[in-house]
């Protein structure tokens, strides 16, 4: 049980990191809605993922690895780049007052942060647990951790205002960035 809430944790990392983000973007008081709307996409997108995976995984095991990390970067990095767009233009009214934190955006993200979990869901087998069970655990792990994310981002957003949009937007092509090398240069 000890080794699946390492990987839990560990494949909830990045679901953090953009959850912070998402939250710094939003330059609200930490808010419940808001904690919850991310956290269920993240916890049920890091949930399913395994599932699919481990569901896909023998049969296209090759292919997955080498495609997943550059299917990530790419949605991370688009989704940066859209929010350091709206952080820049000219008019802050006319941009959404939460970008990505609700609709496509927040899917997208939530998908894009969780395609390791699916490379993850092959090995599930080896932990000795039921793998729903394991998806289960993931899946609450990264509720969690992303809830959490949620109220340590709108503190950040709060205290760093405007740039708080243009920071997530650079967080996120970072993970993008991290996924990538990981993969390419470390096997990750």
């Amino acid at each position: 049980m000890t080794t699946l809430l390492v990987l839990a944790i560990a494949l909830a990392a990045d679901a953090f990191a953009a959850a912070v983000s998402r939250g710094a973007a939003a330059c609200t008081q930490p808010r419940f809605v808001l904690a919850l709307r991310v956290g269920i996409a993240f916890g049920l997108a890091q949930g399913l993922m395994p599932v699919l995976g481990w569901g896909l995984g023998v049969a296209f095991d090759r292919w997955m690895r080498d495609v997943d990390h550059w299917v990530a970067f790419v949605l991370l990095v688009a989704i940066g780049i859209h929010m350091l767009w709206e952080s820049a233009r000219a008019d802050p009214l006319a941009a959404d007052p939460a970008p990505g934190t609700k609709g496509w955006a927040l899917v997208t993200t939530a998908i894009a942060t969780s395609i390791d979990a699916a490379a993850a869901g092959v090995t599930l087998p080896l932990l000795g647990l039921p793998v729903l069970v394991s998806c289960s655990v993931i899946g609450i792990v990264t509720f969690v951790l992303a809830s959490a994310g949620v109220y340590v981002g709108t503190a950040a957003g709060a205290m760093i205002g405007k740039r708080a949009g243009a920071i997530g937007g650079v967080v996120l092509i970072a993970l993008g960035l991290k996924i990538l090398v990981e993969h390419v240069y470390f096997g990750g």
